[in-house]
């Protein structure tokens, strides 16, 4: 079997077969072999997958098959701590460089550059449209002048986990109402009937809609009876960290908690050391559940039974959707909701018995 020689990372060359690119990209042998050697008779749909396939096998593409530089898209996300933001970023980077664009990612941190000043700088280097993750959209109350004005310019706009109406933009989010459902559902099928929830401020649409998915949730499948009062009891607001986990939990257990819904990964894990503060063993006398299903939480101690948010197809459609309007398609009319799924693992277990 023929074999490609491509240039890897290492210090020196490694074969890859055609077949693994074959396999990877969904298509023949001999359709690699054209796609390497630049021969003509393959769709473009198809010489895209193969060339993905060796990108995403870690390899630099043949010289004569490397993407001319067609601009450059602004990628703005609100931080890199959260291992979801690299995950997010990474992925849009690579469907963007498979189409010749190149990202410039833009991280904001409290104090830092402001979204504005990343949107003029970007503006005066002419990329040619800015996903923004996460941003000032994701504020329920914000003012949407600002991303009016550059829709009226004619920069494409994708903006993920936020949304803003009247606006012709792509808007892209994960089923909020469905995590917590999820979660707030296993809990009470093992028992737990005073079940807290842990998130971020209150001003952000994710959260806003967590919120209220919770008391459904908990009106569904804990106690139809229970009042408004009696949820806000059961509700954390803070930041999504490992400190704003550490800190809702606190305030929940005072509560009598036995099982907590957290709005991130990172606030799971400060809402476990909250509970090993207090004497709490995890999952034997609370449980926890996170969001997200970030890089490493399978191997935490306990394993972290979480909310896994679809982050690589969110990406991509996020990314497609910015080179669609690129290429002049109009802005979809609608959200397009990814669903979440559910990651039982260590966090979590039946209600202790009083």
């Amino acid at each position: 079997m023929a074999a490609f020689v491509p240039q890897s990372h290492y210090s020196r060359p490694m074969q890859v077969r055609l077949s693994q690119i074959a396999e990877r990209a969904g298509v023949s042998v001999a359709t690699v072999s054209r796609v390497l050697n630049d021969k003509p008779g393959v769709n473009e749909a198809t010489r895209r997958a193969v060339l993905g396939a060796v990108d995403v096998l870690g390899y630099e593409r043949p010289s004569r098959l490397r993407a001319k530089g067609a601009g450059l898209v602004g990628l703005i996300v609100p931080e890199l701590e959260n291992p979801i933001f690299p995950r997010f970023a990474e992925a849009v980077s690579v469907t963007l460089a498979q189409h010749g664009y190149t990202p410039v990612l833009c991280s904001q941190r409290a104090g830092g550059i402001h979204e504005d000043a990343y949107v003029r700088t970007l503006r005066n280097h002419g990329v040619a449209g800015i996903i923004f993750v996460s941003g000032i959209h994701a504020i329920a109350d914000t003012d949407p002048t600002r991303y009016q004005e550059l829709c009226e310019a004619g920069l494409p706009l994708v903006l993920v986990n936020g949304y803003l109406d009247d606006l012709k933009a792509t808007f892209i989010a994960y089923e909020d109402a469905t995590s917590v459902d999820l979660a707030v559902g296993h809990l009470a099928q093992m028992g737990h009937t005073r079940i807290g929830l842990a998130l971020g401020q209150e001003r952000f649409t994710p959260t806003i809609r967590k919120r209220d998915a919770f008391g459904d949730a908990m009106r569904r499948h804990v106690d139809a009876s229970l009042t408004d009062e009696a949820l806000a009891d059961l509700q954390a607001f803070t930041v999504y960290t490992v400190e704003g986990g550490s800190t809702a939990a606190h305030t929940l257990l005072d509560q009598g908690v036995t099982g907590i819904v957290c709005g991130s990964d990172l606030m799971a894990l400060g809402a476990i050391r909250a509970a090993r503060q207090r004497g709490l063993l995890v999952p034997e006398q609370l449980s926890v559940i996170g969001s997200d299903d970030s890089l490493l939480v399978e191997f935490t101690d306990p394993s972290l039974t979480t909310v896994r948010q679809p982050v690589t197809p969110v990406a991509n459609a996020a990314a497609q959707a910015l080179l669609d309007q690129i290429a002049g398609e109009p802005p979809a009319t609608s959200e397009l909701l990814f669903r979440p799924e559910l990651v039982v693992r260590g966090s979590s277990a039946r209600a202790p018995i009083d």
